[in-house]
């Protein structure tokens, strides 16, 4: 498949996924990074500056959305998404500052299962 195709059915699938498919594709995105940082094996690369700097934003976006007082989601579910976004930005943050890779899988882990929990898979 071309280039230009291939972008061609990128556009269209993310016109036509639902919300939490594009949020369980962006988490698997990030988690992707991660991993290929920690394969990566160089702690301080541009690589791993780069994938920590992704799951910090995406988090970010999480833990905004979760806020926001007109978010149409349950108190207690917001809260929950609020709390782990808390969680994940502090330990993002901690490896930004100190890249150790045997704490990237708590990041890689929450990031691939609440994935698949937004595309039903167990």
């Amino acid at each position: 498949m071309s280039n230009s195709a291939a972008s061609a059915y990128a556009r269209v699938a993310t016109t036509t996924a639902s919300p939490r498919d594009i949020e369980a594709q962006t988490l698997l995105k990030a988690a992707n990074k991660l991993q290929d940082a920690v394969n990566n094996a160089d702690p301080f690369s541009e690589q791993t500056t780069q994938a920590l700097m992704f799951n910090r934003k995406l988090w970010t976006i999480f833990l905004s959305e979760a806020m926001r007082d007109n978010n149409p989601q349950p108190l207690d579910v917001r809260q929950k998404i609020a709390n782990i976004s808390v969680f994940v930005l502090s330990q993002t943050a901690a490896l930004q500052m100190s890249p150790q890779f045997d704490h990237f899988r708590p990041l890689i882990e929450i990031n691939r299962n609440i994935a698949a929990g937004l595309s039903g898979r167990p």
